[in-house]
């Protein structure tokens, strides 16, 4: 079911969400001090210690598993038919409800939630719907920004009633941020740390905005990403890119991300064009594929460790 087209099985759902919530009420801890989250739509309730969990968004899946949470619901990532293949191992048997742009509010009514984690473009008619069912977190947080997921996962931990597990997570990602900046001085020139975060696409290269949890991640080990202003204010990546126009990407370092198969052949036809072998990176040997599903569309104290794995050998090759 689509969060777009809502009236038709409104009512149905709204019956069965409120079935749902009585029947949550019996089982949360009683015993506990009744937890109150600042939200984009408000402050939130939380009583007790949440352990049925469904994420909506990513990143919410992202920072729960790190803080030690296991969820029971989850979207699938972008490109994919389930979550990420980097958090697979750690979400263990997860249900699937949905996908970035569509929740099947019906399976997630079904998992009977105590929790629910959403993205901050929830929008005010999604987050009534689904509060309906659990209390749900929406980050009042402005997207492409460096501490964006830093905030986040704050947010989230707190939530999950984990606050010192997901600012053990940060400390980690931020631990790491340093030892890659010394792989990054030592080893990468200081004129030739400019660099594109791209996505290829088989309509073709998109390039990903500076702001992005990658590309931040990016500059902050030492680099500097360019999206030459090609991505309007607010949108996560620029349109496709012709052949003729790959000259705009031409950075010293080029992290291309792929999301699926057909992203994978588009590159290889990519890699046959005399615009793309002109390229600087492709000269110079500095063309870095990376995960798509991690690259350009995740985020999170997990994501950002593979991230910065991925740099480091990267620059110490």
């Amino acid at each position: 079911m689509t969060m777009t087209n809502l009236y038709r099985p409104l009512m149905r759902l709204m019956t069965m969400a409120a079935c749902v919530a009585v029947l949550g009420l019996a089982t949360r801890l009683a015993d506990a001090d009744p937890l109150s989250i600042e939200t984009k739509y408000g402050p939130v309730q939380i009583d007790g210690t949440p352990t049925r969990i469904v994420t909506l968004y990513e990143g919410a899946l992202d920072a729960a598993i790190a803080s030690g949470a296991k969820p029971v619901g989850a979207i699938i990532t972008r490109g994919g038919t389930s979550v990420a293949e980097y958090i697979q191992p750690l979400a263990g048997d997860i249900q699937i409800v949905g996908t970035p742009g569509e929740t099947n509010m019906e399976a997630v009514i079904a998992l009977q939630p105590d929790l629910i984690l959403a993205s901050a473009r929830t929008n005010q008619q999604q987050y009534e719907l689904l509060s309906a069912i659990a209390p749900t977190v929406v980050p009042d947080v402005t997207p492409y920004q460096s501490d964006s997921w830093i905030q986040e996962t704050r947010l989230f931990a707190r939530a999950l009633g984990r606050e010192a597990q997901g600012e053990a997570a940060i400390r980690k990602v931020r631990d790491r941020i340093a030892e890659v900046s010394k792989q990054v001085s030592a080893n990468v020139p200081e004129g030739e740390r400019n660099a594109s975060v791209v996505r290829w696409m088989p309509q073709g290269a998109l390039v990903m905005a500076s702001g992005i949890f990658s590309a931040t991640l990016v500059e902050s080990v030492g680099f500097n990403v360019n999206d030459s202003d090609l991505v309007k204010e607010g949108r996560p990546h620029s349109h496709p890119l012709s052949e003729e126009n790959l000259s705009m990407i031409d950075q010293s370092w080029l992290f291309l991300a792929t999301l699926n198969a057909d992203g994978q052949e588009a590159l290889e036809a990519a890699r046959r064009s005399p615009a793309f072998n002109r390229l600087q990176a492709v000269e110079s040997g500095q063309v870095v594929p990376v995960d798509g599903q991690i690259w350009t569309s995740a985020s999170g104290p997990l994501a950002a460790g593979e991230i910065l794995d991925t740099l480091e050998a990267a620059v110490g090759r």
